[in-house]
Formats: structure tokens, C-alpha cells, sequence
């Protein structure tokens, strides 16, 4: 597929910078099929949308407070940005990947120190795509394999980092965290998540339609857009995944018994099919979902509206079809929110509408 083929032209206003409120306020572009127009209603109307039987699949990953700002030696600010921890075993333990700025100015053993709180950090070797090993340092003993501290620690020094294309503040950092966020080791929020409440999925149980959880821990790299001519030769990054052995059954029971599963964002998506393919409960996962995919668990997508040339953007391609197209055409033409901080859309699997498949985990 060509990357030209996920390009469509997005205006600067329509990008939001804020998030609506309330959270279940946000619009919701329902797709209706192939040979209708979508409806138009908001992520309150849920539950009415939805029916007995069907199951709800959420990603309940937490935000890190990953973002640092640091004071350099000698004076002079910057940033280190926590990725994730770093697999290598000769790195030794502590030790995460991370974005450093300004990163060519500070050696190998540099230790900086957060502009708030106690932490400290020392920097260690660069790594490719502009990534560099840093440890952080608490402020005195710390037991032996202990990582709690490093949580408390970036309540005071770190800030919730919001993707690029959002320049606006955010005046409260919870509203970068889905309701049911559990633990905190994102870099980035499961966004379609962010619009539902806990009277949203209460009606929803109501309504005899089940919640499941997944973990799927969302890196920087999901904004990275395809800069590569062909879709299928971009180097798609990996993320570690959980689905529970409980999560896994209910979406058998609900699928052989006619239901439908719901899954609420792509990161909810690429866990439940990652799981379909491999068998493999937790894990990390490069799947790559191309126009083609034999979608083996979802059924519906709960999605944000997606940047250009995108994975993501791919993903709903595979989803539903070229059709995305007049989904989207549509959307901005009737005013709705796009991006991380933008409206949603309720998107029905439209099978074998393009020609080309999905890579393996």
C-alpha cells in the first residue's frame, strides 16, 4: 500500500488542544456501514449504541510522569524524557532509554538534577533513533530492586507528556488518564479511552455489555509518522501487551455466542489481536495492522480521528476500508475534534476490503 493513500488534508484548527468536558461530552461519528451515511451522536449515547451481549475491551495503562525538566552542571535547562526501561542485561539494572536534550552536549556519566523535587539522573550511551540510556538516581538508599521510589520521585520532578502536536498547557494532568488507569508506565495516554466515565460503562453494564481490560504500554514512537513510500517497509515499533487469561475468555464467550467485541482504541486492538495470533498471553508485540488484516478478535473500534500517513491511520484502513476516507471528509466537514484531544468515532469491520496483509507479532 502506498503511504500516499493515508494522507488527507487536516487543518491546523481542527487539531484540539484541550479536552472537552465533560469527558462523555466528546462527539461520536457512528459508522453505519458501506452503504450509509454515519450518525451523529456523543460517547454519552454509548450505551444506547451497543447491545445486550456485547463486551467493552479498555487498555487500563497508566501515564508515567515521565517528562524531567533538568538543570544541566554549570547551569542551563533540559529534558529527559523516560521511555522505558532498557531489556539489555549489560546495561545493568536501573537503567531506562530515553530522549535527552540537548543530548549531544552532556558525556557519558553526566549526572543532571530535576529543576523540581530530589531526582537525579545520570546519563550513559547513545542509542539509534536519537534514544540514550539514562539512570535515575534517588536521593539516598534505596532498596535493592525497589522501584517505588522512582514513581514518588516523578510526582514531584516529572510532568505528563502530551504528544508534540499539542502546544496548549494542561491545567489538570489527570485529564491525560482514562478513569480505569491502573499502572503508570505509558509515554503516552490510550486516548480513545479518555472520553469514557464510570456513568458511561455503569450504563453500559446496565445494558448486559461487559468491560474487559488489557494492558498495552503506549510509547512515543505511535505518533511517528510513515516516511517510507510503502506502508508495509515501515520499521513498526514494538510495545510490551497483557491480555489476561479472564479478558481472553470472555472475548471467546461473547464471540461464539453472537456478541460483539468492542475494543476502545487501537492499543486495545493491537493487544486482543496480538494475543489471536500468538497465543501468548503478555509479551511484546511489533504487529503491524495493514490493509488486509483477518481481523481474528475485534469487531467494533472505538477510535480518535488519526494523523495522516500514519499507523494508526493504517490500522483503520484495515478496519473498515478505503471508506474511511468519506468517514473522515465528513467528520471535519461537520466540525469534530481531531487528534489525542478530538472527538471519536465507532467504526464496524468491514471484512476483505483490501489486498494486502498485516506482519506478524
Amino acid at each position: 500500500m502506498l503511504t500516499s493513500d493515508l494522507d488527507y488534508p487536516l487543518p491546523p484548527g481542527a487539531v484540539a488542544q484541550h479536552p472537552v468536558s465533560p469527558r462523555d461530552a466528546a462527539r461520536l461519528l457512528v459508522d453505519a456501514g458501506p452503504s450509509a451515511p454515519p450518525v451523529h451522536r456523543t460517547v454519552r449515547d454509548l450505551p444506547d449504541l451497543l447491545a445486550p451481549g456485547d463486551l467493552l475491551v479498555v487498555n487500563d495503562t497508566r501515564v508515567l510522569r515521565a517528562r524531567v525538566p533538568v538543570l544541566r552542571p554549570g547551569g542551563g535547562a533540559g529534558e529527559v524524557l523516560l521511555l522505558e526501561p532498557h531489556p539489555g542485561a549489560a546495561a545493568g539494572p536501573g537503567w531506562w532509554e530515553a530522549l535527552v536534550r540537548p543530548s549531544r552536549r552532556l558525556r557519558p556519566g553526566t549526572v543532571v538534577v530535576a529543576a523540581a523535587g530530589d531526582l537525579r539522573v545520570e546519563l550513559g550511551e547513545h542509542l539509534e533513533d536519537g534514544r540514550r540510556l539514562v539512570r535515575p538516581l534517588p536521593p539516598g538508599p534505596a532498596p535493592e530492586g525497589a522501584t517505588d521510589w522512582l514513581l514518588d520521585a516523578l510526582e514531584e520532578a516529572g510532568q505528563v507528556p502530551l504528544p508534540p502536536y499539542i502546544t496548549a498547557p494542561l491545567e489538570d494532568a489527570e485529564r491525560y488518564q482514562t478513569v480505569f488507569s491502573r499502572r503508570p508506565a505509558s509515554s503516552a495516554a490510550p486516548t480513545a479511552g479518555l472520553h469514557l466515565t464510570d456513568q458511561v460503562v455503569q450504563r453500559c453494564a446496565e445494558a448486559g455489555v461487559g468491560l474487559a481490560r488489557v494492558e498495552l504500554v503506549v510509547g512515543l514512537d505511535t505518533f511517528r509518522p510513515i516516511e517510507v513510500d510503502t506502508v508495509e517497509d515501515h520499521p513498526i515499533h514494538s510495545e510490551w501487551y497483557r491480555v489476561p487469561d479472564e479478558t481472553w475468555d470472555a472475548v471467546q464467550t461473547v464471540r461464539a455466542a453472537g456478541g460483539r467485541v468492542v475494543a476502545v482504541g487501537t492499543t486495545s486492538v493491537r493487544s486482543l489481536e496480538s494475543r489471536a495470533r500468538t497465543g501468548a498471553a503478555e509479551g511484546r508485540t511489533r504487529l503491524f495492522i495493514t490493509p488486509g488484516f483477518e481481523f481474528g478478535a475485534v469487531d467494533l473500534l472505538m477510535t480518535n480521528f488519526h494523523l495522516p500517513r500514519s499507523s494508526l491511520l493504517a490500522l483503520v484502513q484495515a478496519f473498515v476500508g478505503p471508506r474511511w476516507r468519506d468517514l473522515y471528509a465528513d467528520a471535519l466537514e461537520e466540525g469534530y475534534r481531531f487528534l489525542s484531544f478530538g472527538d471519536a468515532s465507532l467504526l464496524q469491520h468491514t471484512p476483505g476490503v483490501a489486498a494486502v496483509g498485516g506482519s506478524a507479532p
